[in-house]
């Protein structure tokens, strides 16, 4: 079965847009130096990746001397969109109103984090985030 195009980006592109939505624009050093902050990689990862990125439309890149200077297209809240929008769709049949009940009832269900040991704390609390897969 073919996999579909998703408009939300895999967790290692996320972090290559991350990186160059806080830089606006950077060569493949400069992302590989804010992505190793939280997970460092090799130049020539980061460098497939922004390639990727660019073949895929979310980059655009021009040469200045002899490397690339990559910059994102699409705004960090376009993605932002983009990835509510799939949730929506794919797990509340693309209605607001579910998934805002969903979240009232799930805050409602889950117990005061100050009244946990703090490793059943950090649980409730992961449990808490959405997953960036997901997104």
């Amino acid at each position: 079965m073919p996999r579909t195009a998703r408009d939300v980006p895999p967790p290692l592109e996320l972090a290559c847009l991350k990186a160059l939505w806080q830089l606006k624009e950077g060569n493949v050093k400069a992302v590989q130096e804010v992505v190793a902050l939280s997970r460092p990689l090799a130049y020539t990862t980061i460098m497939t990746v922004l390639d990727r990125l660019v073949r895929k439309g979310r980059l655009t890149r021009r040469k200045v001397g002899r490397a690339f200077v990559y910059s994102p297209e699409a705004s960090r809240d376009t993605m932002r969109r983009a990835a509510v929008r799939e949730l929506l769709d794919g797990f509340f049949d693309g209605s607001e109103a579910e998934l805002m009940q969903f979240l009232r009832t799930s805050a409602e269900a889950v117990p005061a984090t100050e009244a946990l040991t703090e490793p059943a704390a950090e649980a409730v609390m992961n449990d808490r985030r959405i997953d960036t897969v997901l997104l």
